[in-house]
């Protein structure tokens, strides 16, 4: 508690932001600016939890099964998938956690920044000896977080490797959604993806996504805007991508959600993956030195 207070001391914004104590007494990151929106991120994991613009719904998904441990990831908002998405595939590291480390590291503040429109707030992490064990580099990890009328997430990697480094990264956003069985994602149409429901074999997107049964889908070579509509919540979602050449669709539906402790069994009508990316065939290989910043853009607008 008392860091906690010593960093709302030094970070703190009047009237704006604040550092609290928030569930599992992880330490959060709270913005309320008043006319333009309020959220929420975690240095755990440099997790976003909320964004909510002035006038509208709650844009993010967060499960009430959640469970706010340190050593465990939060279920919703959006998790940052790093250096790896999924299983990893390594005989030399059998034991390393699903979609990398960087969900369930604390990261450290860097800086918290007001303008009349927006708050960003800037996070890093950096190689210490537990991702050296699982992750042989030397890298610097920053997610500046834009709050405004806009959610806008850069994330960015450089490493200190001597030869160049292949890895995956995701923010693995959750969505709520009014019903997932009514939504309609446009933006796809044409894309090949991988079906992990279907023994990931690759298939062509044919109009546009919608849901009717589990769905876990990599589609690959996606550089273009989508959108969700939601005629329940009588709403768009934009979701603008760059350098992201991946982009994953995923919900659990009615089986896989009963399977997972941290997710409601009747949770999942009302939550969408749509999650910018790097991951399988577009995973990135960066030299040395050489700086890679993928970002994610969401806005919101009447249907």
């Amino acid at each position: 508690m008392s860091d906690i207070a010593s960093l709302n001391s030094r970070f703190a914004i009047p009237g704006a932001v604040s550092v609290v104590s928030s569930n599992g007494n992880l330490p959060a990151i709270h913005i309320n600016k008043p006319g333009l929106c309020s959220g929420t991120i975690y240095l755990h994991g440099a997790h976003v939890t909320a964004w909510k613009p002035e006038g509208a719904e709650e844009v993010l998904w967060l499960s009430q099964k959640s469970g706010w441990q340190n050593d465990k990831p939060i279920r919703g908002g959006v998790p940052l998938c790093f250096p790896w998405f999924g299983p990893r595939n390594s005989t030399e590291y059998p034991n390393s956690p699903m979609h990398g480390f960087a969900r369930t590291k604390p990261w450290s503040i860097e800086s918290i920044s007001e303008s009349p429109t927006s708050i960003t707030v800037s996070l890093s992490l950096q190689n210490d000896a537990s991702t050296m064990a699982l992750w042989p580099v030397p890298f610097m990890l920053r997610h500046r977080i834009t709050f405004s009328r806009e959610l806008i997430m850069s994330l960015e990697f450089t490493h200190a490797a001597k030869t160049p480094i292949p890895f995956e990264e995701a923010q693995h956003t959750y969505f709520a959604v009014g019903d997932v069985r009514e939504v309609k994602i446009s933006g796809l149409s044409g894309a090949r993806y991988i079906d992990k429901t279907d023994n990931f074999n690759e298939k062509d997107q044919a109009g546009d996504v919608t849901i009717s049964a589990e769905t876990d889908r990599v589609y690959l070579n996606t550089t273009s805007a989508i959108t969700i509509s939601d005629p329940v919540k009588r709403r768009r979602i934009n979701i603008q991508k760059e350098n992201a050449d991946a982009t994953v669709v995923w919900n659990p539906w009615i089986a896989k959600a009963k399977a997972m402790p941290d997710f409601g069994d009747e949770e999942w009508p009302h939550m969408l993956c749509v999650e910018t990316a790097n991951a399988g065939p577009n995973a990135v290989n960066l030299a040395p030195n050489q700086p890679h910043v993928m970002a994610t853009r969401i806005a919101v607008s009447p249907l």
